[in-house]
């Protein structure tokens, strides 16, 4: 190669159909005719013809020997001979010994669409590049769980380091690894197991408050909480409150203490009983704001919120709570799905029930009865009585599955992605020693985290150094491959 581009076609004409090309391509060497090249004109080769300059020329090809009048392109040769074989019989052929992912590669380089696979062919490839994908989404997710865990595990580490430079930093970091990492510990497993504890039998107190059975009534006849478990629910409060206040304590960076969602749970908690006994206060120093009593009891409602402070506890909570934090796309996907069905059958049951039932014979009603009946809960409250809305209703039921089931399939999958991943970094930390000092940082597995950076890379280049049988009487039927044909 010289390197040298073309200089004669720049200012003339189109190249003439009865000429040939000589292309070079990774030293396969071969002269085809215009005419062939022709009945593919959004092939790259076709589109050589039509090359009026220098730099349309070296669009299309890797570098142009003026001398020779050859074009030069920087692919695998071992590949070639198969788009040599499209251009003469007009289909394509894929040996079964091809690397699908080079294969598409290359036929998309070359312009050739997919289209042109033999119907022998076909199948078995659309079949591999499937799996080929399902596997490529699976490397991505694996890839994914790798860098965010590595990621986590050095936001950990930093944490961990930021107690050197403070006062009583050694004491400060057992106290912050113990109340945050739940299996760092025997005394960490322990305060895990009483704080779950806690949280349980708050809930339960605030259940059977609501029983009849467990009512109290004050000297004006009026319900007021059992004392039984408003020792419980003080005892709940202290407990909460004295966790958060130590973990606000022992926190290695204050200012950003609450942008993690486990903290902003813990104070969410606990808020509703200070705002209350806060109300309350103002209350019995202005009766005017005897309104106010009613915010206290929706606060006391919020007392719900503090089942959520299992997720510090349960690697299943906090996987969950990632999953929808990242699964956005799907959960409106799935809420698209389900807005359009029920939409679609409400009409439907509208039309052939609102003459025989009294609670189908609005189309607001029959939003409730194809909410319920997609969603394949059927309370039995409003049902359809004639056969057409049977019918309709059967329709509505098996396209609530279809509908359901789909979305909820990539859900799951990334709700497994998420629990391995924490797993992965609850393993990590929990292999952390720091009760002499930090030294190195911990160690991590980066095999897999550097082998998928470069994978597509060697999967490119993984035909590069071989030849198959197939392929090799390929190249017999196109010709000796370093003799020019003429």
């Amino acid at each position: 190669m010289t390197g040298q581009v073309l200089r004669d076609t720049t200012a003339g004409a189109p190249m003439d159909d009865n000429a040939g090309i000589r292309i070079n391509v990774g030293g396969f060497k071969k002269r085809l005719q215009s005419d062939t090249l022709s009945r593919f004109p959004e092939t790259r080769l076709a589109r050589l013809l039509q090359c009026q300059s220098k730099e349309s020329i070296l669009e299309l090809c890797d570098d142009y020997d003026d001398a020779e009048k050859e074009f030069y392109f920087d692919r695998n040769p071992a590949l070639f001979p198969y788009v040599l074989n499209f251009y003469n019989t007009g289909r394509l052929h894929v040996m079964a010994e091809l690397c699908i992912f080079s294969f598409s590669q290359e036929i998309e380089y070359w312009g050739i669409n997919e289209f042109f696979i033999d119907s022998c062919c076909s199948s078995a490839y659309h079949c591999r590049k499937m799996d080929q994908d399902r596997d490529d989404w699976d490397d991505r997710s694996d890839e994914g769980s790798t860098t965010s865990s590595f990621d986590e595990l050095l936001e950990f580490y930093n944490d961990a380091t930021k107690f050197d430079k403070q006062l009583l930093g050694s004491a400060r970091r057992r106290v912050w690894l113990m109340l945050d990492n739940p299996g760092y510990s025997v005394a960490s497993r322990i305060i895990s197991i009483l704080s779950i504890l806690v949280v349980l039998g708050s809930i339960a107190t605030m259940c059977m408050n609501s029983m009849s059975e467990f009512s109290v009534l004050d000297s004006r006849g009026e319900p007021t909480e059992d004392p039984r478990f408003e020792t419980v629910e003080h005892f709940g409060i202290g407990w909460f409150t004295l966790e958060l206040v130590t973990r606000f304590a022992v926190a290695p960076d204050l200012l950003h203490f609450f942008d993690h969602p486990l903290n902003v749970i813990d104070l969410v908690s606990i808020l509703p009983f200070y705002l209350t006994l806060l109300i309350n206060l103002v209350v019995e120093s202005s009766p005017a704001l005897a309104n106010l009593g009613r915010v206290a009891q929706v606060l006391r409602l919020m007392r719900i919120f503090r089942i959520l402070k299992l997720a510090r506890h349960s690697t299943g909570l906090r996987s969950l709570g990632a999953t929808l934090r990242n699964s956005y796309k799907e959960v409106g996907l799935l809420l698209l799905y389900l807005a359009v069905g029920v939409s679609f059958f409400s009409v439907m049951a509208y039309t052939v029930e609102k003459e025989d039932s009294e609670d189908l014979s609005t189309i607001p009603a029959c939003w409730w009865w194809a909410t319920v009946s997609m969603t394949t809960v059927g309370y039995g409250d409003v049902v359809p009585v004639s056969i057409p809305g049977k019918l309709t209703a059967s329709a509505c039921i098996l396209a609530g599955i279809l509908v359901v089931v789909l979305p909820i399939t990539l859900i799951f999958n990334k709700f497994s992605l998420f629990y391995k991943r924490q797993k992965q970094l609850e393993i990590a930390m929990r292999s952390c020693d720091f009760d002499e000092g930090i030294k190195e940082v911990p160690s991590v597995n980066l095999r897999n985290y550097y082998a998928h950076k470069v994978k597509s890379l060697m999967a490119s280049l993984s035909n590069m150094s071989r030849s198959s049988p197939s392929e090799q009487s390929l190249n017999e039927s196109a010709g000796p491959p370093q003799k020019l044909s003429y």
